[in-house]
């Protein structure tokens, strides 16, 4: 067999690289990137993939892809999924997916979303795998988390230090409200580093990829409350725990979610109830009082709150 010529040689290279860029082979000059919606695509092929390798995805598997863009990861999805429901926001991004498919069996096989996913009423998948636009970070994991039925594992890139900030420990310097909030609902981890240079156009921070599979059964707390603990001990992460609580509108919170509590369960209300009493005995019966949420672990934040249950006090 002849050799190919250099000049062939570099024409394939080109081809492969505008077919992994963008629909139809025509690269991401088509438009311009709109980086105020989180538009970074991802131009690394092996990086892509992966992501995909590491959601262990099965042939009967329904995949939600969170901000598709053109396609280089849907692509690869659809190689080892069953269906992938796509959410875009831009119109143009949807379009552009679309050409990508068109006449291909893989048409069939995916169903293209305009919209804001977060807004977004979705069905149930198995699992979701996102190049998540940094400004929907946050709530996109809560949306994933309080689903009827949340997927079975999430494959999520984010911006390095929101990542960090997921799987961080009691007393790692990055450990807050988000980390101790998630971590009581899913088992998070982190997967790989991500550098700038993968993406187009390079966004300003690095990025790295977690995997988040909520826990099963899912813990028997209510959301709201939880985050509303949360909320009063982590407002001074590096303070006491006391401390959170030493607020004339906390207190008059827990006075009023008590009242609620009363009303919606035919109790009689105390009205000579002394919340402030309250709130010091759960402190001094629990050792909690001294102790900084940025060292406390799931079961402080469970003992704070099966303590206030107990005297009468809900945090929603």
């Amino acid at each position: 067999m002849g050799k190919i010529s250099s000049s062939k040689r570099h024409d394939r290279r080109r081809q492969d690289t505008s077919q992994e860029s963008g629909s139809g082979g025509r690269g991401h000059n088509v438009f311009k990137m709109n980086t105020d919606l989180g538009q970074h695509i991802l131009k690394n092929p092996l990086v892509a993939q992966g992501i995909v390798d590491k959601a262990e995805l099965r042939p009967s598997d329904t995949v939600l892809e969170v901000g598709p863009g053109t396609g280089n990861l849907t692509v690869r999805i659809l190689e080892k999924a069953r269906k992938v429901l796509a959410v875009e926001m831009d119109p143009r991004m949807a379009a552009e997916l679309s050409k990508r498919v068109q006449g291909k069996p893989e048409q069939k096989r995916i169903e293209i979303m305009l919209g804001d996913v977060i807004k977004t009423e979705l069905p149930y998948v198995d699992v979701c795998i996102s190049n998540t636009p940094y400004q929907i970070s946050s709530p996109l994991v809560f949306k994933l988390l309080n689903m009827p039925q949340p997927p079975r594992t999430c494959i999520l890139m984010f911006q390095r230090e929101f990542a960090m900030r997921l799987v961080a420990r009691p007393g790692d310097p990055l450990y807050c409200r988000l980390s101790a909030s998630v971590q009581m609902w899913a088992k998070v981890s982190h997967i790989m580093k991500v550098g700038k240079g993968n993406f187009k156009p390079p966004p300003q921070v690095e990025s790295s990829v977690v995997r988040i599979e909520p826990k099963r059964p899912r813990p028997n707390i209510d959301y709201n409350e939880w985050d509303g603990l949360l909320r009063v001990v982590f407002v001074r992460r590096n303070r006491t725990i006391a401390a959170g609580f030493n607020s004339t509108a906390v207190l008059s919170i827990l006075e009023k979610n008590y009242r609620a509590y009363c009303s919606q369960n035919d109790m009689m209300v105390d009205d000579d109830l002394d919340v402030k009493a309250k709130v010091d005995e759960v402190l001094q019966s629990t050792g909690l009082g001294e102790k900084r949420a940025g060292k406390c672990d799931e079961t402080d934040f469970l003992t704070l709150l099966y303590a206030f249950h107990q005297v009468g006090l809900h945090f929603a």
